[in-house]
């Protein structure tokens, strides 16, 4: 099936979509910052950049979005019904490239911590930021 926009409808959408400080990434660093800790931001000299640093705890952290990052058996994770098989390569490329930088990452000594969008709804959002907290104590 064909896109249902024009190639500049599209394209303007695609611009407005955020990579860095989205809501739920900020939703994060407000309330890690609120508790005390310092973190870095997007650090282009690690595998994935990261979206925070937290340098002390040798510790990272992906903010995932369900969608881009094909969070499987999530509500919030839906294949487009158009120009469905560019997109099943964009995510799964996306995925490879997660593997790669967590596994980097991890060779480098850090911890690393993935949070996914739907753990930040209102419903789920206290537990989750309560448990990256917690696993956030010095190694």
């Amino acid at each position: 099936m064909a896109d249902v926009h024009s190639p500049q409808t599209r394209s303007y959408n695609m611009s407005r979509i955020r990579s860095k400080d989205t809501k739920p990434e900020l939703l994060v660093r407000k309330y890690l910052h609120a508790l005390g800790f310092r973190f870095r931001l997007h650090k282009k000299e690690l595998p994935g950049k990261p979206d925070i640093i937290l340098p002390k705890y040798k510790t990272v952290v992906f903010v995932h979005g369900c969608f881009w990052h094909g969070h499987k058996f999530c509500k919030y994770f839906k294949l487009p019904g158009t120009n469905t098989l560019w997109w099943l390569d964009k995510i799964n490329r996306n995925r490879e490239n997660d593997k790669k930088a967590i596994k980097s990452l991890k060779n480098d000594g850090f911890r690393v911590i993935i949070i996914w969008e739907c753990d930040l709804k209102k419903d789920k959002a206290g537990k989750t930021l309560a448990k990256l907290v917690s696993k956030l104590k010095p190694v």
